[in-house]
């Protein structure tokens, strides 16, 4: 009898695992998804140039001031009712920005909102859920699939705005099918779930703002992340001012988000067999320098493989920290209040790229110099980024 029951049970086991896996990748791939269609469509919207910036500037923006939020939904409702209400979230946020021009900022910052819960929860529910053997690979899978989903979304939106007879709201709709997808996946873990009613996030801000190793993953992620929305921005427009066809500077985004997806799967994935990251954390601010470098003196012919090396170390940047809120910390309450933080700071921090480097480029009749200030940037990161990779454990509050 114990033995049936004992052998009954590891298909039922095996069977959950692969439940949860399925709901990781789904929710995973929901991460930039809403995202990644926006920038191709803004030409075919009819937007005045003042609201189109503020559009592709409120994402960073609000993930930055609604991450907070996450860690308290987890706590009051656990973090498998916490991931479904954000998913609820950011469809409700995408569904608004369908129904034209007057939605479009509103749902975008409903949508982000739901992100930003998103961002934080997903690092820590795989910590909990899964075992330490498997963080670098789901960490991977984590970074893999946010890369990876913008990059569909960008692929696809063109093509689904004119498969649509030129809607650009049904093309920026499409994006509920996978947050849809994600919701329906995690339906048979609520089991599970544990939260405490009316509980919060005991003494976030307060219990990380003073450690220093916060502060370097937070400055680490911040400039990271700004490089690369830096670049998810005007990427294609640097190359178009070299010359390139506009279709062709927009293939070499697209590579570079490939190349984001592939280095957020490696990056997480080795620095999750050691302790000490610095060697990783560096390796990730040196493919973006070399990268950028290639950029702003190679030939253009050349442009593949530094658009390429450059996403390999933005996606390796963007994942890294996951595995660094997992090994920095003693517990999930703890992991949460540094996720927390991080892309709290993290995103505001990145949210000031693309408009600085738009003002730079203004001022100076041409993308030299804010591509100079991106490499000081990346060199003081890696001096930000050392304490934070060193082999240690944040104290217990």
């Amino acid at each position: 009898m114990t033995g049936a029951a004992t052998v009954g049970s590891q298909p039922e086991k095996r069977e959950r695992q692969v439940t949860m896996l399925i709901a990781v990748v789904l929710v995973c791939l929901n991460l930039r998804v809403v995202f990644g269609g926006v920038d191709p469509l803004i030409p075919f919207m009819g937007l005045h140039p003042v609201i189109a910036s503020i559009l592709t500037a409120l994402p960073p923006l609000c993930m930055g001031l609604f991450s907070p939020i996450g860690g308290n939904i987890a706590a009051r409702h656990g973090e498998e009712r916490a991931l479904l209400l954000s998913l609820a979230i950011l469809t409700a946020g995408v569904i608004v920005r369908s129904s034209g021009v007057p939605g479009l900022l509103v749902g975008t910052v409903i949508a982000s909102a739901g992100i930003a819960a998103l961002n934080v929860l997903t690092p820590v529910f795989i910590r909990q859920r899964f075992a330490p053997q498997r963080l670098g690979v789901m960490m991977g899978i984590y970074a893999m699939m946010m890369g990876g989903g913008g990059g569909i979304m960008a692929a696809l939106s063109v093509p689904i705005y004119h498969a649509t007879g030129g809607s650009w709201p049904l093309a920026l709709g499409i994006a509920a099918v996978p947050a849809i997808a994600a919701m329906v996946a995690m339906l048979p873990l609520l089991g599970t779930s544990r939260g405490r009613p009316g509980a919060r996030v005991k003494r976030a801000w307060h219990a990380m703002m003073r450690h220093g190793t916060a502060w370097s993953i937070a400055g680490f992620f911040g400039i990271q992340c700004l490089v690369f929305y830096t670049m998810l921005a005007w990427l294609p427009a640097i190359y178009v001012s070299k010359g390139v066809a506009p279709a062709t500077a927009g293939l070499y985004l697209a590579l570079s988000i490939f190349g984001v997806a592939a280095g957020g799967f490696v990056g997480p994935t080795i620095a999750a067999r050691r302790n000490d990251h610095r060697r990783e954390l560096l390796l990730s601010i040196g493919f973006c320098v070399v990268g950028i470098v290639g950029i702003l003196l190679a030939p253009v012919p050349g442009a593949p493989v530094w658009v390429i090396l450059l996403g390999l170390g933005m996606g390796a940047g963007q994942g890294i920290p996951g595995v660094l809120y997992a090994k920095r910390t003693v517990d999930h309450p703890q992991m949460t209040q540094l996720s927390g933080m991080v892309q709290t700071i993290g995103y505001l921090i990145a949210a000031t790229g693309p408009l600085a480097a738009a003002l730079l480029h203004g001022w100076t009749g041409g993308w030299k110099w804010p591509l100079i200030a991106l490499l000081g940037l990346l060199l003081v990161n890696g001096v930000i980024s050392l304490p934070g990779g060193r082999a240690h454990v944040i104290a217990g509050h």
